[in-house]
């Protein structure tokens, strides 16, 4: 009896000490950093999996009652699926085989096949072969193109076959891309800035017209000459264009499919060509990373299905630090004031009410508000007093990457403020008092002693509103955001930062490609791997942002006291 007693009051002791309170606590923390890790690397597997040259299978294929085909692709998926599900499709199995492996397969050729992704029956599957001679050609457009190089044409007519036309075709394929990157820099900058030139001089001549400035005068003259010089410029980069054009439409290359069809196609369609059945492990290797770098620094091609995401990265990173200017001054000066000026009352507890209830409004209201207010009314106003020439098409009054750096700004201000507050009352009354003691103004113990120890509470806050306004979409999606934006918003016309603009971001991308796309298995592998790039970048963004943190504190030691 003395015994159990004794063990029932060890054990209320144990209870009362708390200790089984901070193991449950670091329990359950453990188990959050092994769901977030495992949760990463699957997103990283999946992702990262797809940018890897897997070989490429060449098997013959017959169901029953269909003529017997040769299919050529690359292995996407296996699964084990029942007989009830196949028959749905039309598939029967043998009797009494209630269950059959199925293979995913990648046949791409999606303009002579329809369809890059086929499922066939494993039972059906026969004489699997990998050889070395099967291209990977990646195009401009349809996809990705499987099949045996015949020869090589120059304007219709055959310069190589056989061993060495392979060879031939990876030179002239080089020489084919660096022309279409002398066309896109034609086009993008030299092009771009004539264009932007003309609708300048249109844009004056409109002010001149709304001003009842005489048609003939001297300020229209002299516009006139502006617009010649430029139709003359323009004039003689098109032809410079029309001969890129056609150096670039000189070579073809005869490529034979799996059903032996054998097609021409214009080098100026393809991007890249590989053989992955011939590549050792370090040439597999070499084409994975430069699979990736095409991927985070490349434009989309076919529907956001192809090519890179650099727009996305690049609008999503150009919007948190807009943000992060925009959000910070405000945080902090509101914080400021309702610590340190305001006269504590029902007043002010109204307001942190107002504030902290503000944290939890949906984002889509803010959505709402950003274009409503920042799009049509500010922005209507200010293309009404300063951009009257080029109404009714807006300017600052359609959405575009400052309304929805301002939006997301209103969005994530309340984790700044209330951040700062805290930081705020962590600084002893001594300091505030000791300084003033000193001579120092309330101004300055202010701005001199007070926010500088403050700091790192203020650079939590921003850490906070960086990691969610980085991964907001619904709001975006009514103040900025669109599918592919045309141009980015920094480029080498003045003012270069256009704030102006549409822009993609990262969030977006990962919805309009995972729910928006026509081409749902091509899809699949960039959803994962374009979240995986979003959670990186912040990531990064988060701990350059707690290093600054970091090294205030050591700057500040007395705010931990």
């Amino acid at each position: 009896m003395d015994k159990t007693m004794s063990q029932r009051s060890s054990i209320k002791t144990w209870f009362n000490s708390g200790k089984p309170w901070v193991w449950l606590n670091a329990g359950a923390v453990s188990i959050s950093l092994v769901m977030v890790v495992g949760l990463l690397l699957l997103i990283a597997v999946r992702g990262l999996s797809h940018f890897w040259p897997a070989d490429i299978m060449e098997l013959s294929y017959q169901e029953p009652g269909q003529p017997a085909e040769t299919l050529i692709g690359e292995r996407i998926d296996h699964e084990t699926v029942p007989a009830a599900r196949l028959a749905l499709s039309g598939v029967q199995l043998p009797e009494g085989q209630e269950f059959a492996q199925r293979t995913l397969l990648k046949v791409g050729n999606r303009d002579y096949f329809g369809l890059d992704f086929r499922w066939i029956n494993d039972p059906w599957i026969s004489d699997i072969r990998y050889p070395e001679g099967i291209m990977a050609i990646e195009r401009r457009e349809w996809g990705n193109f499987y099949g045996y190089l015949v020869n090589v044409k120059q304007q219709g007519e055959v310069v190589a076959s056989g061993e060495g036309a392979y060879q031939e075709f990876v030179q002239r394929l080089e020489r084919s891309n660096e022309l279409m990157r002398q066309i896109k820099t034609l086009e993008k900058d030299d092009i771009g800035q004539i264009n932007h030139g003309l609708e300048e001089i249109r844009l004056e001549k409109r002010r001149l017209q709304m001003d009842d400035v005489p048609e003939g005068t001297l300020p229209y003259q002299e516009l006139e000459e502006q617009k010649q010089q430029l139709n003359d410029r323009y004039a003689t980069l098109r032809e410079e264009l029309s001969d890129l054009y056609q150096a670039m439409n000189r070579d073809q290359i005869m490529v034979r499919m799996a059903d032996g069809r054998e097609v021409e196609i214009p080098l100026a369609k393809i991007v890249h060509v590989y053989k992955p059945n011939g590549m050792g492990i370090s040439e597999k290797f070499g084409q994975y990373f430069h699979h990736v770098w095409e991927f985070v620094s490349g434009e989309p091609r076919e529907a956001n299905t192809e090519g890179g995401i650099f727009p996305a990265i690049f609008g999503t990173v150009m919007m948190v630090i807009i943000m992060s200017i925009l959000v910070t001054p405000f945080g902090v000066i509101a914080a400021v004031y309702l610590k340190e000026y305001a006269r504590q009352g029902p007043v002010v507890r109204l307001i942190r009410i107002a504030v902290n209830n503000l944290a939890g409004v949906p984002s889509i209201v803010y959505g709402v508000f950003g274009l409503g207010f920042f799009v049509y009314f500010i922005g209507g106003s200010i293309d009404e007093i300063f951009f009257q020439a080029k109404l009714p098409s807006p300017t600052f009054g359609s959405p575009g990457l400052l309304w929805a750096s301002l939006t997301l700004a209103i969005l994530t201000v309340p984790v700044v403020i209330v951040a700062t507050e805290e930081g705020l009352s962590r600084i002893p009354r001594a300091i505030r008092e000791g300084s003033l003691a000193l001579g120092a103004t309330k101004a300055e113990t202010l701005w001199r002693t007070v926010l500088p120890m403050a700091a790192p509470a203020m650079m939590t806050g921003l850490i906070l509103a960086v990691a969610r306004a980085a991964g907001e979409v619904a709001p975006l999606m009514m103040v900025g955001v669109v599918k592919l934006a045309p141009a980015l918003a920094v480029d080498n016309i003045a003012p270069y930062l256009h704030l102006d603009r549409q822009f993609m971001h990262l969030g977006f991308h990962i919805y309009d490609v995972g729910f928006q796309s026509p081409n749902v298995e091509a899809a699949r592998p960039l959803v994962y791997a374009t979240a995986f790039l979003l959670v990186l970048i912040i990531i990064v963004l988060n701990l350059a942002a707690i290093g600054i943190r970091n090294r205030l504190r050591e700057t500040y030691k007395s705010t931990e006291s």
